[in-house]
């Protein structure tokens, strides 16, 4: 790095993707078995009198059902191999649940998380060569005693990730650098995060990149590896050559990874435009879904094939979006 010009400072904006709107992505493609499943589980939330058993207020909300689209629905059922309807469901309304009690729609905003931003050991940035998402752990700017409130930052994350997805994009790039005698977690607490993700968040993981690997934390991982699920480990890879493999382009990259992008991480500068970015990114999501029904089963691809396309007529990013207040409901900022 030579001046102050190349350092960079705030996440991008999720990038132009090509795409056909009438042609859906191979996840969207089912088959007549696998059909005949998805309508069961979507009739099953549907229903005008559903209510979500075991809780006082069990009317879906519209955030709820702005959760509960198309694609969601189907990963959940991949996430039980298609077994039945009913497994599916029953998986599927643990998670409502699961986010209703874990304080997914009040507690975990923007300025409660906050305080586990302020050194950058997380940080939302860039996109690989699969328009993933792309977000960087740096435990050794671990500044928090450890706490639930750690874990309530890793899902705030992954809510913020999901908004950054584009149109046919449904996972994310995890990297994991543990260079500068990185202090790896407890594994109660790595536990409880992949507890999580396994749970709660199927079928959004792409790839997970780790890096810098000392001894004890190599033997952390071997700890940690039978609670991994089976599905997940091939994507856990060590020391990758991400530019060599064509993982990332160069631009899209950290430096310490290899790429070309100086991301000089200062909090005052990174974290109000993040949570400015995802705010109105969901404000156009809500107002698409609205457009289409406001209703369970609506695909994520018409609701973000219709954001890019407005955005393309627009002569804008699709990122941009409206410049008003967010009324958009659901996690907050």
């Amino acid at each position: 790095m030579t001046a102050e010009t190349d350092k960079i400072y705030v996440a991008p904006a999720p990038p132009h993707i090509s795409f056909d709107p009438a042609v859906l992505p191979p996840q969207l493609q089912l088959t007549d078995s696998q059909q005949a499943l998805y309508d069961e589980v979507l009739k099953h939330f549907d229903k005008e009198d559903y209510v979500l058993p075991g809780v006082d207020d069990g009317a879906l909300t519209d955030e709820e059902k702005f959760w509960l689209s198309c694609e969601c629905i189907l990963r959940f059922i991949r996430a039980v191999k298609w077994a039945s309807p009913l497994a599916a469901i029953k998986r599927l309304e643990g998670t409502l649940k699961w986010r209703r009690e874990y304080g997914l729609y009040d507690l975990i905003t923007a300025s409660y998380v906050e305080p586990e931003a302020v050194t950058g050991k997380m940080v939302i940035w860039g996109y690989d060569t699969d328009h993933r998402p792309a977000i960087y752990l740096r435990p050794s700017r671990q500044n928090t005693e450890e706490s639930i409130r750690q874990v309530h930052y890793v899902v705030w994350a992954l809510e913020r990730l999901t908004e950054l997805m584009g149109p046919g994009i449904e996972t994310l790039a995890l990297m994991v650098d543990f260079a500068d005698r990185a202090k790896n977690p407890s594994l109660g607490q790595a536990k409880r995060v992949l507890d999580i993700l396994q749970t709660h968040y199927p079928e959004r993981l792409g790839r997970a990149l780790v890096v810098n690997v000392p001894f004890l934390v190599n033997a952390f991982f071997k700890l940690i590896t039978p609670f991994i699920d089976p599905l997940t480990r091939p994507k856990l890879r060590f020391n990758p050559d991400c530019l060599g493999e064509g993982l990332f382009m160069p631009e899209q990259l950290l430096s310490e990874w290899g790429g070309s992008a100086h991301v000089e991480y200062e909090h005052e500068k990174y974290w109000e435009p993040l949570v400015r970015m995802c705010a109105e990114r969901r404000e156009l999501l809500w107002s698409k879904w609205r457009e289409l029904g406001a209703k369970v089963g609506i695909r994520e691809w018409d609701v973000k094939c219709a954001v890019e396309l407005e955005g393309r007529k627009d002569g804008a990013s699709t990122s941009a979006g409206a410049t008003g207040g967010n009324d958009a409901p659901g996690i907050q900022p």
